[in-house]
């Protein structure tokens, strides 16, 4: 069909409205390019976030839209990903191998933060993505045992550490240094001095994402984090419970007053899911999470019931994303992975490389 416009297919894909951006792929600036020649339609996709578990369904989608128009005989969808650097607070320069700093918090603890932050970067790292993992509680490290690493990261210049490798994951952690049973008695401007090492003396390598576990609440970590570190966006997870909605509520006002944006609300243990029968029950309430979200206006990011499997795996040393990557709980959190990397795909890049570097001499 010689007279099929650009505009006809245009059309089509608006009609598709994606459910990791929540907006259509035009609006969202993927569609790269659309050709039309005879009856035969070419369009590239581009998305800003790594999708690898979804882009077959999503060429599938686009197909069945843009067949509907009449005279349309062939349909070519290509996909693809590129993830760029998105702005960070002002005044913050951002880490020179790094693009986007991710970082995982609650107001309280025992709500399943550190295995959520684990799940996440594996759930990113099996989306196409290249993800580190940093842990930043000082006093409390659990990344070595999550994990399944015992061994020290090393130093090749007597100057920076080289990350670990866990799972395919570049991962950091205090606990890396010390005992496991070895308590950390450090003062506040320790623990921060600690913080901004980990963080900037780990010679971190082509990361598309760094996922960095908080310690729970709003104290000098977070907020040492929040103003000297490169932070892209914030994870806030919460169970439905009031009492832990209520300490994620100051969690998440925290990130909006030093200027991180909050991606989203991660609700953990929604259900419970019975070991014996698998009946769910919401024993912690219900809804909680999709409340929060809605007050503060940031997107819910998955629910994830309390099940056995993830505690022993991550007690285990194998997270369960790596340990059953097919299973149910491993789609949550994979499906919780691109919207999340999704909601920050949206956000503001970052151009601060493209600034000449002035220097005024004397003469």
């Amino acid at each position: 069909m010689s007279n099929l416009s650009r505009a006809q297919v245009e059309s089509a894909i608006r009609e598709y409205i994606d459910p990791w951006l929540e907006r259509d792929l035009l609006s969202a600036k993927c569609i790269k390019d659309i050709r039309t020649d005879d009856g035969k339609v070419h369009v590239e996709v581009v998305l800003g976030f790594p999708a690898a578990g979804y882009e077959e369904r999503l060429a599938g989608e686009l197909r069945r839209h843009i067949t509907a128009i009449e005279g349309v005989d062939e349909v070519t969808i290509t996909t693809g990903t590129r993830i760029i650097r998105h702005a960070v607070q002002k005044g913050v320069k951002p880490l020179e191998e790094v693009k986007n700093v991710i970082v995982v918090a609650s107001g309280k603890g025992g709500v399943g933060k550190s295995t959520t932050a684990v799940n996440l970067a594996l759930a990113l790292q099996a989306e196409g993505a290249a993800v580190g993992l940093m842990d930043a509680d000082i006093y409390g490290p659990s990344l070595p045992r999550m994990l399944g690493v015992a061994h020290k990261p090393e130093s090749k210049d007597g100057k920076t550490m080289e990350p670990v490798v866990a799972h395919g994951l570049q991962t950091i952690s205090i606990g890396y240094l010390i005992e496991e049973d070895t308590p950390m008695i450090w003062r506040g401007p320790m623990v921060n001095s600690a913080l901004q090492q980990l963080i900037n003396e780990t010679r971190w390598q082509g990361l598309d994402y760094l996922i960095v576990d908080l310690p729970p609440g709003t104290g000098d970590i977070q907020l040492t984090l929040a103003q000297k570190v490169p932070v892209s966006g914030a994870i806030i997870v919460t169970t439905p419970q009031e009492i832990a909605l209520l300490d994620a509520r100051k969690g998440l006002k925290m990130f909006e007053k030093v200027g991180v944006p909050v991606l989203g609300v991660v609700e953990n243990m929604s259900t419970h899911v019975c070991s014996a029968c698998g009946h769910e029950e919401h024993i912690f309430g219900a809804g909680g999470g999709a409340s929060m979200a809605r007050q503060h206006g940031v997107a819910l990011l998955g629910s994830l019931p309390l099940d056995l499997s993830i505690r022993e795996h991550t007690d285990g040393g194998t997270p369960t994303v790596a340990a059953d990557p097919e299973s149910r709980l491993s789609g949550i959190y994979r499906d919780i992975a691109r919207r999340a990397s999704a909601q920050l795909s949206l956000r503001p890049r970052d151009f601060s490389h493209k600034f000449p570097h002035i220097v005024v001499e004397k003469q």
